[in-house]
């Protein structure tokens, strides 16, 4: 085929995918009237998956399976937007890796909320002021973020989704390396990029900031200086990259939360996550946790947190694999409940990113 043709071809084409579209958002349109009218939620991460998994199941190229996605991804976040002023709290600032995450979830056509700490969006939330939440929760070198575990203790939010993000770092500046004399960092990107740094950068200014965007924000204000963090916030400061990819492990990642109202129904692929208190006594935790082995159901982590009520009185967070709904959890539970103060199931939600 002649260039020409090809390009007939294409204009062709783009008028069927946008009738097409269209056509595929009316649809949307019908189902967020139906759910609006029955209280149930717009946003379901259970069929956002299996509509995920059919469109890449059509995929025979050359387009990636990453690459659909992206796309699938941009028109289900229109069709959101179109169904509901949808609004997304997040701990900000704009264009921070939670911001990143957000947008990875939700698409670019909804509106988001930077705030300024966790206690913040879980506030959003609850007071309908937002319809959903990201928040950080661990990160695989650096672990969890506990202040995101301790508001789970008064909060009625359930966590909805997941997002597992990789964190690529960057050092962006507007001058070259040789001539970097003060590095902006907050102290998680430090703390993933310590070797690097000592590597190729022994001699300069480390500064600790409040967050990725706040580094990127004084280094694009001050010449000779450079800032870690993500492509987003070199995009928003206008800052260059002038390495990537410089965190220490090459596997580096940052688990977000997304929280919401209600749990997701089961997908036959789920975690969940649970928050429990046991009595202080000899052997009362391992008595307790017996009940996932007793059912065979895999507990992939637990971590503990003061109570902050009472002196050396503790709760412990736990994922494990299942939807609370599945009768091999159920029975683990209700076992669980019998050798713990309270059990509190934080949300139930699919496996997958």
């Amino acid at each position: 085929m002649s260039l020409t043709k090809h390009r007939q071809a294409i204009d062709k084409l783009d008028a069927q995918i946008v009738k097409l579209l269209n056509e595929r958002t009316r649809h949307v349109l019908a189902i967020g009237e139906i759910k609006l009218k029955a209280g149930e939620e717009i946003y379901a991460p259970h069929r956002e998956r299996t509509v995920f998994e059919r469109v890449c199941a059509h995929n025979a190229g050359p387009m990636t399976n990453e690459q659909l996605r992206s796309i699938y991804r941009e028109i289900m976040s229109s069709a959101l937007a179109l169904e509901k002023t949808m609004v997304i709290a997040y701990l900000g600032p704009e264009a921070t890796f939670t911001h990143q995450a957000a947008i990875r979830r939700f698409g670019s056509s909804l509106k988001y909320a930077s705030q300024k700490t966790i206690a913040d969006v879980f506030t959003e939330v609850s007071k309908k002021r937002a319809d959903y939440g990201v928040v950080p929760v661990e990160n695989s070198t650096e672990g969890v973020v506990t202040h995101t575990l301790d508001m789970f203790v008064d909060s009625d939010l359930k966590i909805v989704s997941q997002i597992i993000l990789p964190v690529q770092q960057c050092l962006m500046s507007n001058s070259p390396r040789a001539q970097i004399k003060k590095l902006y960092a907050h102290p998680q990107s430090l703390a993933q990029c310590r070797g690097w740094i000592q590597n190729h950068l022994p001699r300069v200014e480390i500064i600790e900031t409040s967050s990725n965007a706040r580094s990127a924000e004084l280094a694009a204000q001050e010449k000779h200086s450079a800032a870690l963090g993500g492509i987003l916030a070199a995009e928003k400061y206008g800052l260059r990259i002038l390495e990537q990819d410089i965190q220490d492990n090459a596997a580096n990642a940052t688990r977000f939360l997304v929280l919401g109202r209600q749990c997701s129904p089961p997908t036959g692929d789920d975690r969940t996550s649970l928050m429990v208190s046991v009595a202080d006594k000899s052997g009362a935790l391992h008595q307790a946790i017996a009940a996932f082995r007793r059912f065979k159901i895999n507990m992939t982590k637990i971590e503990s947190r003061p109570s902050k009520r009472k002196a050396w009185e503790y709760f412990f967070f736990i994922d494990c694999a299942g939807h609370y709904q599945d009768a091999k959890l159920t029975k683990a539970i209700k076992q669980l409940g019998e050798h713990c103060n309270f059990v509190k199931i934080l949300g139930s939600y699919p496996n997958v990113d």
